[in-house]
């Protein structure tokens, strides 16, 4: 077949995610033929330099031989096993295992989801379970974060804190409450972590007070935000949000599909702080990306409720055909010892100076207001005006022409809407790699000064 027939195949029959559907018609695919380590290549043999794994998810890097080896022994062995039915099989049980062993003490059972959105559904879902099992079903009110990002599920797109996944759709439920994220490089406060940390946990006891205490179910939170923005909190941010939640009797669910298996240093961000949540959801770097996977970990208490509410002989009635899959938990045991034993996680913690020294060193850029990162995710905040931090106006579509230029200079990552551009490098990346990425990404960002709109906008 063609790559013309593809590209219309494409635009007369493919739904892309988070597209306008308009303008994909319009401009049609871009078709990814194969990929390598850090490199992809596209179907007019052009040579990508990724920095972006994918979509956050393929932190090994692509075309690991020993993670296709384990999918395809799984295949020949067992391609599919039900979780119904009390049938298993073994690489969900090992898997399964492995993560309790790895993610903080106080999570202790897992249940295997196809992807981080269905992931946070199934937080939901478990949460209103164990508050109608313990005798609080008024418990049904939940708190998330501006900017936040928790999947587009139907209900959990409500958490989401972003306009484009509620306009149309009915959200955010009546039920869904939002807290200012702490985003230092807007904040009134300033900069000051200790003030920036006081607000939310501030903020979070004020909303937990105007909702009623024993009205409010959960506080959902990314360790840092993703698709709002690469907004890092402070350090400390995280265990004083945590603290908050204990002494007000609400649980804290903690999303680390971005953020989880080395994004940002240690296998889960909640490590890096101590942090021992009562849930957290995961998917994306659990399987690097190579088949669809998330999960959600919960707490003995919170199962132990669900187990007494569901009693001896009633089923609890959640569940998907291809929850803890065998050939993605395969993957997922081998991707874990590639993080570990494979030295990635220690290569990622290497490289950061590289990749943050390679950011900050932007901010000289006439273009570049803000640079933050943590570990092998970082982002670089575009203002017309570095004074005043004001933003470009939205009609010079600045992101686009961004992602364009970039394209040109063979370079991936993702361009926000409102001109932030997001980087997670996978944790293969070399020195030489990085530097690639930021001469590449300077050349971008140069182009795209010296077209004469863009430099009249500059203050």
């Amino acid at each position: 077949m063609t790559d013309t027939s593809l590209a219309d195949l494409d635009r007369q029959h493919l739904i892309h995610p988070v597209s306008n559907f308009r303008a994909h018609e319009k401009r049609g695919p871009t078709i990814l033929a194969s990929g390598h380590g850090a490199w992809l290549r596209d179907d007019q043999g052009r040579e990508l330099l990724d920095a972006f794994s994918g979509l956050w998810c393929v932190n090994t890097g692509y075309g690991q031989e020993s993670i296709v080896a384990a999918a395809t022994e799984q295949m020949r062995r067992l391609p599919y096993a039900t979780g119904y039915f009390s049938f298993s099989s073994e690489p969900a049980i090992e898997l399964a295992a492995r993560l309790v062993e790895l993610a903080p003490a106080s999570l202790r059972h897992v249940y295997f989801t196809m992807g981080g959105s269905d992931a946070v559904d199934a937080a939901l879902r478990y949460i209103g379970y164990y508050n109608n099992s313990r005798g609080q079903p008024q418990r049904d009110q939940f708190i998330s974060l501006q900017r936040g990002y928790h999947g587009s599920s139907s209900v959990g797109a409500g958490l989401t804190a972003l306009p484009v996944f509620h306009r149309h759709f009915n959200l955010p439920q009546p039920n869904q409450h939002y807290l200012p994220s702490p985003y230092a490089y807007r904040s009134p406060l300033g900069t000051d972590p200790q003030a920036l940390i006081a607000a939310s946990v501030a903020d979070l006891r004020a909303k937990v007070a105007e909702l009623g205490a024993g009205r409010v179910a959960a506080f959902f939170c990314e360790p840092i935000q993703g698709s709002g923005g690469v907004v890092v909190p402070p350090k400390g941010w995280l265990k004083a949000m945590a603290d908050a939640c204990r002494e007000l009797g609400i649980l804290f669910v903690v999303d680390e599909v971005i953020t989880g298996f080395g994004r940002t240093g240690p296998l889960f961000a909640c490590a890096a702080e101590g942090v021992e949540p009562d849930m957290m959801t995961m998917a994306k770097g659990l399987t690097a990306g190579y088949a669809p996977m998330g999960a959600l970990m919960m707490s003995d208490a919170i199962y132990q409720s669900i187990a007494d509410g569901a009693g001896p002989d009633i089923a609890v009635g959640h569940g998907q055909t291809y929850s803890a899959h065998p050939v993605s938990a395969a993957i997922g045991l081998e991707v874990l010892r590639l993080y570990h034993e494979g030295g990635l996680l220690a290569n990622g913690v290497a490289q950061t100076p590289l990749f943050e020294g390679g950011l900050r060193a932007l901010l000289d850029h006439p273009l570049v207001g803000d640079a933050r990162s943590r570990g092998l995710l970082g982002a670089l905040e575009l203002v017309a005006d570095k004074g005043s931090k004001r933003q470009f106006d939205p009609a010079l579509r600045l992101h686009e022409r961004i992602t364009a230029a970039a394209y040109e200079n063979r370079l991936i990552f993702r361009a926000f809407g409102d001109n932030i551009l997001g980087f997670a490098p996978a944790l293969c990346y070399t020195a030489d790699e990085f530097a690639i990425m930021f001469e590449r990404l300077k050349n971008t960002l140069d182009q795209v000064l010296d077209q004469p709109d863009v430099r009249r906008a500059l203050a």
